[in-house]
Parts: C-alpha cells; structure tokens; sequence
C-alpha cells in the first residue's frame, strides 16, 4: 500500500495522500489506544493526511468535545518525529447552539457550557481562541491546514440543498436566533493572520456553495491573503451535488474537493442493508449493534432515510455483481472522478483496523466503464436520495 498511496497538491499548493484519515469516531466509537493503531496503520501504509476538527467526537457533546485532538495529540508527543511526518488538518466549529463548543477553549470559559447566548462564532476572536485551544490538544504548535467547519450565515447544510432563508426567519441554519453574523472579510483576515504568525499554513472551507468559495476568494484576493485550498463537502454515490456547478468552481479557483460521507455514514457499506450486513471482512469486523446509526439514529439521520436506504441497496446488488464489497464500489467510484483523481482526496473513516486496511485499498481500485455505467443508471432513477428527505416524509 505504501507504494500506491497516490499523491495530490491541494489548491496547487499543499502535497497530501489521496487517501485521508477521518478522525471523528475516536472518543466514543473508538479508545485512545484504538485511535493509536488506526494512526500507526495509515502512516505505516504511506498515508500523510489526517483531519479532525476542535468539536470532535461524533455525536458532539459537552462531556466528549476536544477527545479526538487529544488523542492525536497524545501520539504525536510519544514520537514527537511523527509531526513532520503528516499533514494535519483541523476545524474551527460555525455556530451552534449552546455555550459548551466555545467554552472548551478555555479555561476561564468553564461553566458556561449551557449558555445559550455563549455560542460558538466565526468572529476573528473566536478563530484565534480556537487554534490556542486545538493546537493544545493536538500537542504542536502548527496546523498544516485550518477549515472552517460550516458558514457563519445562512445556508442549507447537512443533506439540506433548497436556499431556503424564510425557513429560519433569515436566522441561520443551526441557530435560527442569530442575526449578528461575523463577515467573510474578517474570517480571512483571521485566517491570513494565523498564517502569518506561523500558527497555520494553509486554510480551507467546510460544508460550503459556490457563493461561499467564489467570495471568499475574491476577498482573499483583495485582502492579499492565500486562497483556500480545499472545500471539504459531503460527496458520495448518494449525494453528487458537487459534481453540479460547484466542480465548476472549484476547477477554475483552483480549491481542491476533500470528501467526507463517502460511505454516507456506513450506509454504502451494506451494514444496514438485509442481506449486506457481513458483506466484506470490514463489515465482519465489528458488530452490527455496535454500528454508528444503530448506536445514534438521532445523529446524521440524511443517511439512515428511506430513500438512500433504497439506493444503497442497489448499489450493492451491483457491487456484488461485479465481485466488490459495497464499500469498495463506493469508495472506487470517489476516486474515477477527474476534479479528485487529479488534485482532491477522500477521507476515510473507520471503527476498526480492518475497516480501514479495506477503505485504503479501495482507493487504488479502478472501476471500468460499465461498472461505472451501471452507477450512473442507478443514479438517475434516484439522484442525490441523501438530501431534502424532508420533501418525502
């Protein structure tokens, strides 16, 4: 694997693997010792890219926030060597209801976990208090990469795709109370800032639209601050929204896709499909009642609804005929496209060592035409089932 982990500058600027380990499972689905072998794996493997976020574990919570980086950070300090030996990413979180996201920051922020009007923001104090926060955890004192986690304005997030403004009374999605909205000048000014006292090198956008990342170039651009080099977005065979206009511009600005939900939370597995569950040794390798979606069918519920449930289903009948496993199928299928093959990188997520040896050879599988074919009929039927579910309640 180590000879194949393919290579990719993103924005042109930033040598990562193709291959990206997703981090968000550690501290509830995983141990500290798990989050450990999963890192000494994908590093033994070849693979750089490692991404997390300052809100992680999932489902986020105020008893479990912070777990994650502090695990990385944990193995970093072990081997202090390591750090240059990966390219690693966070998040600073946009607003969310509650006080407990901002006052895991510091510790003069103890108590107000459960104030409402403590929410986290993307003002430039809150970014600079965030990086102080992360890069504690993570025990460095440099990011390769800083994403701002989801905008601080309105717009549909999260399986949402319709503009609908109205929805919220012009609030934002999340909190639809918010009126008082940090601009997209001071974000880059805080990004640009961060990279200037050597905090960060890179920056980069999180659940966004082409609105979102044409502005924040041409701010960053007038600002004389870096472009983002990467868009991280939900992407999957249930959900192909980039492929749309947003390809588009991300081509031309030169912002590398990174994709998360490309397994659409286990469901392109055929973990929760009757008939799939065993479907690959990754599968076999943790049990079902111990799955994400079994355990919290609250959280992400875009990717446990019936009509995604319905396309995964055909899509393993298709994996299975080609001689895959379904996780195979969907994340092969990731990498065939152009706008990811030539400068973007799928980000793998795993509970189990199995799991991610699997996710990591699916990434060198090439998947011939009319295996592709045959994915793109199944799409027309029913395309993008991952978002709006709220139209077919």
């Amino acid at each position: 694997m180590a000879a194949s982990m393919k290579k990719v500058l993103l924005g042109g600027k930033a040598e990562v693997t193709q291959c990206c380990l997703g981090t968000m499972t550690w501290g509830v689905q995983n141990s500290e010792a798990d989050a450990h072998e999963q890192l000494d794996c994908f590093v033994a493997a070849g693979g750089t890219f490692i991404d997390t976020a300052e809100m992680y574990p999932v489902p986020p919570a105020k008893d479990v926030i912070g777990r994650t980086e502090k695990y990385i950070g944990s193995w970093l300090k072990a081997k202090p060597e390591r750090r240059k030996q990966i390219f690693l990413a966070s998040k600073v979180a946009g607003p969310r209801p509650g006080g407990w996201i901002r006052a895991n920051r510091k510790p003069e922020y103890n108590g107000k976990e459960d104030d409402e009007t403590f929410n986290s923001a993307l003002s430039a104090e809150q970014i600079r208090e965030a990086i102080d926060a992360s890069l504690a955890r993570l025990q460095t004192d440099y990011l390769d990469l800083y994403q701002i986690h989801w905008p601080e304005r309105y717009a549909p997030l999260f399986g949402n795709s319709c503009f609908r403004p109205e929805s919220v009374g012009g609030g934002h999605h999340l909190v639809p109370s918010k009126r008082d909205f940090s601009s997209m000048e001071e974000q880059v000014k805080a990004m640009g800032d961060l990279i200037k006292q050597g905090k960060i090198k890179h920056w980069g956008l999180s659940n966004e639209s082409s609105y979102g990342v044409c502005t924040f170039c041409q701010t960053a651009d007038r600002l004389g601050v870096p472009r983002p080099v990467s868009i991280q977005n939900d992407f999957s065979l249930v959900d192909r929204r980039f492929e749309m206009e947003l390809a588009e511009t991300c081509h031309y600005l030169n912002v590398s896709l990174l994709t998360y939900g490309s397994l659409a939370g286990g469901a392109l597995t055929g973990k929760y499909t009757p008939g799939f569950e065993r479907a690959s040794k990754g599968n076999e390798s943790r049990l079902s009642e111990d799955s994400r979606h079994k355990k919290f069918p609250k959280f992400q519920p875009r990717y446990l609804g019936s009509a995604t449930a319905e396309a995964a289903a055909k899509y393993c009948e298709l994996a299975r005929s080609k001689g895959l496993a379904p996780s195979t199928l969907a994340l092969a299928w990731c990498t065939s496209r152009s706008y990811i093959r030539s400068t973007g990188s799928v980000i793998i997520a795993a509970t189990t060592v199995e799991q991610l040896k699997e996710n990591m050879e699916a990434l060198v599988t090439d998947l011939d035409e009319s295996t592709l074919a045959a994915i793109d009929k199944i799409h027309r039927e029913n395309p993008n089932p991952n978002c709006d579910q709220y139209m077919s309640a």
